[in-house]
């Protein structure tokens, strides 16, 4: 029977800190979560919660998950403790590390989840930077997976803004080898630097390809991805973004340039009518919320793999 096994890296702050070995097992292991093949109780464990930003899937799917094997979950808002006073990271994380088993933190800067990370005697979990956004690959390529059988000749193309998600996109899609297209207005490309860390990976280097042209990218894809042109803390550049994004809305014309079974993927909330209209939302292609519930297994893969 399949089991947790303890992973290389004792935190989860990057799609990089798993091999391609270990995201193939959470993933083995999360079907097996999902179908009910795969029992862990993880009794007296506890998860600990420390969201900066606001969330209701990434917080909800921890939750569920950490219930799920048995374990509680503390939810840390900083509005109620003395983070939001300003307690040096350093202070809250060797605290905490002696009252959890876990830590999963949602802030804006790398930087600040890497202090936890340094400072905590305990697993650090990224739930969300505004540089990455690993556990969401994890669930976006586990709903392609279940979808496609395996990652061969699969085309992933990302219509929008080159933030967290696509980065985390780019990163796993190297890690298993898939081809990733982003297409973006200009000034909005993904991360030079993981440009550069996924080009290091990939031995084909022409499966990453950034362009500024959605027809041209979604010819030919198989999973068809967006997300927020504005994501949280951009909320005054809302209207400015809107224009320059004209012309990269998931609609059915561009969803027709794609191929006949492509799937569409949004990691939510979505803005209706702005990168994605409802009826490609509510279409037979999308597995939007097939995605959103695979969270939760791909978050109790990952639990279980670094508390068992």
């Amino acid at each position: 029977m399949l089991k947790p096994y303890k992973l290389a890296s004792d935190n989860f702050l990057s799609n990089l800190d798993m091999s391609t070995e270990e995201i193939i097992h959470i993933l083995d292991l999360a079907e097996n979560f999902k179908n009910n093949d795969l029992k862990i109780k993880l009794q007296e464990k506890v998860l600990g919660l420390v969201f900066d930003k606001s969330s209701t899937r990434t917080r909800v799917s921890f939750q569920v998950a950490m219930s799920r094997l048995g374990g509680t979950t503390i939810d840390l808002n900083p509005t109620t403790s003395q983070i939001g006073r300003g307690e040096p990271i350093k202070d809250t994380a060797r605290v905490l590390s002696r009252y959890c088993d876990v830590l999963a933190i949602r802030t804006f800067n790398q930087s600040d989840l890497e202090e936890y990370a340094k400072w905590s005697s305990k697993p650090v979990i990224n739930a969300l930077t505004d540089l990455e956004h690993p556990c969401q690959a994890l669930a976006d390529f586990m709903t392609i997976k279940e979808e496609f059988s395996d990652f061969k000749n699969i085309v992933l193309t990302f219509i929008g803004d080159g933030n967290n998600v696509a980065n985390s996109l780019i990163l796993c899609g190297a890690l298993l080898g898939v081809e990733v297209r982003i297409a973006c207005p200009r000034g909005y490309e993904p991360s030079s630097q993981v440009i550069n860390k996924a080009n290091e990976i990939y031995q084909n280097k022409s499966l990453l390809s950034i362009s500024n042209d959605p027809h041209t990218a979604i010819l030919g894809s198989n999973v068809i991805y967006t997300d927020v042109w504005s994501s949280m803390g951009e909320e005054t550049r809302k209207e400015q973004k809107d224009k320059q994004f004209d012309g990269f809305t998931i609609n059915s014309d561009l969803l027709r340039e794609a191929e006949d079974e492509a799937i569409v993927l949004h990691c939510l909330p979505a803005y209706r009518s702005k990168e994605i209209t409802d009826e490609v939302i509510e279409s037979k292609n999308s597995r939007i919320f097939i995605q959103a519930e695979n969270r939760m297994h791909v978050q109790q893969a990952l639990l279980s793999c670094l508390l068992y």
